[in-house]
């Protein structure tokens, strides 16, 4: 299954080729991260472990409508790591990574399901991330025939089989992670990279909108107890959409910037967590040398944070996880259905023909949806949301605000993708994150206006839970 636990020991250097020269300097004691002071190390215990997840044969690919046959290649191969922590309370909690477009709701609820039934770990110990990269294989945990997705029998088999192997990949790779549980230190701190744009702002008639983008650069560093670095775990918010729409399966720029860490410091796992960039691009996209060159940046950047001393964290971590239903605009008739089929055709007949299929079943479409929202708090530290959907900029923003910029860390693609999550205030302006591409994923319109709310609601509800509170600044 080509699995692979990290040893230890890593070099102090931190380079790739020219790129990485300036964070290859070896700091001075006073500003680098060390070993952990006696009273703080081995409050945790640390595991990581990586499994190969690359397709063995040509399958249809996620992310472009525009692609019509299944993949050619490999450029880079894909990888799901998993970082398994247990606190002085003996909780375990596992965070997965992973080079992967998405997971829906029934993918994640198979391996919680597993992974509860053979390590009792609970569902809000678990967070299942996604890279989100628009080369990677098309995987089903539900309906296949989403109306982006025109893919015959045969491609059925090839990615319910594929997607089979992965369930049971990451179920065995957690496994792996918790059996390699040893005491570690864990540090975080923040640092910035300019890699993304918003991308609403591009094209004619739209650059007077606002174009917000969070280019907050979260870092966690985990050290063994002698203080080699162990693993290095980073997050940014933007898509994963740097590389052309051919056919070859690669992991884009995260998959890029990963490598260049792993390079720089040999034998250390290094894991991308996504943000809340679904109105987010890379600039300049959809060119060969462009993965690279924004990997790059970001690996850089990460070097400059791990030069730093970061803040050691503490525990216990506290962990919250619940479903909130999210509404949807008034969902079409059976007779507006119908009357979309006189004139629709490819992906929007598809799509009505799929509702229609809907009502069939169930007698009428749904109105809402149960929205996964999740929360983490590393003693009083470090408080990390995790949030499912396409999550737009604002969402990140917000919640730093409310909860603090040096302390909260604002995951997306977490859990369930099931479409976009767009602010009040991009609900307002319009446009594809707003509704448009709520066909793809055969949703049954836009969601409300109130959307915003109910979400940061329930973050609200579930930071108080765990212990946060609103306004703070995660100061030592």
């Amino acid at each position: 299954m080509r699995y692979s636990v990290p040893v230890l020991a890593c070099t102090v250097l931190l380079g790739t080729a020219a790129a990485l020269t300036a964070a290859r300097q070896s700091p001075s004691s006073s500003q680098a991260e060390g070993p952990a002071s006696p009273d703080v190390r081995r409050r945790w215990h640390a595991g990581v472990a990586r499994v190969n997840v690359t397709p063995s044969e040509p399958i249809f690919m996620k992310g472009y409508g525009s692609r019509t046959r299944p993949s050619e290649g490999v450029r880079q191969e894909l990888y799901v790591k998993a970082l398994a922590l247990r606190d002085e309370t003996g909780a375990v909690s596992v965070l997965v990574t992973s080079d992967l477009h998405s997971y829906t709701r029934r993918m994640s609820d198979t391996i919680a399901t597993a992974v509860e039934k053979k390590h009792g770990l609970s569902r809000d110990r678990l967070i299942l991330n996604s890279s989100h990269t628009h080369s990677g294989p098309a995987l089903t945990g539900e309906e296949l025939l989403r109306p982006a997705e025109d893919i015959n029998a045969e491609q059925e088999v090839v990615i319910r089989r594929h997607t089979a192997r992965v369930l049971e990949q990451i179920v065995e790779l957690i496994d792996h992670a918790i059996d390699a549980l040893a005491p570690a230190d864990l540090a975080f701190s923040q640092g910035a990279a300019a890699v993304g744009v918003n991308r609403r702002r591009l094209g004619a008639g739209r650059r007077q909108l606002p174009g917000p983008v969070d280019q907050d650069l979260p870092v966690l560093s985990v050290r063994a107890a002698d203080g080699s670095l162990r693993a290095v775990v980073f997050g940014y918010a933007c898509h994963a959409t740097a590389a052309p729409a051919d056919y070859q399966i690669g992991a884009d720029w995260p998959g890029y910037a990963q490598a260049a860490l792993e390079t720089a410091y040999p034998g250390v796992t290094a894991m991308f967590v996504n943000g809340c960039g679904a109105d987010c691009d890379p600039a300049p996209r959809s060119v060969l040398d462009a993965p690279k060159m924004h990997g790059d940046v970001v690996a850089v950047a990460v070097g400059q944070v791990l030069r730093r001393r970061l803040r050691p964290l503490t525990g216990p971590l506290t962990s919250v996880f619940e479903y909130v239903d999210i509404p949807f605009e008034r969902p079409p008739s059976r007779e507006e259905l119908h009357e979309r089929l006189e004139t629709a055709t490819g992906m929007a007949a598809r799509h009505a023909r799929q509702l229609l299929g809907i009502i069939d079943r169930d007698g009428k479409l749904y109105d809402r949806y149960p929205y996964p929202v999740q929360v983490w708090r590393f003693g009083s530290a470090l408080t990390l949301i995790a949030l499912g959907g396409e999550v737009v900029v604002d969402y990140s923003l917000r919640l730093k605000n409310e909860y603090g910029w040096e302390s909260t860390w604002v995951a997306g693609y977490s859990n369930d993708v099931m479409g976009y999550i767009p602010s009040r205030r991009v609900l307002m302006e319009g446009g594809y994150e707003a509704g448009g591409a709520m066909v793809n994923y055969g949703r049954p319109g836009p969601l409300g206006t109130a959307v915003e709310e109910v979400i940061t609601g329930k973050v609200a509800e579930l930071v108080t839970r765990a212990g946060g509170k609103e306004g703070e600044t995660g100061k030592p």
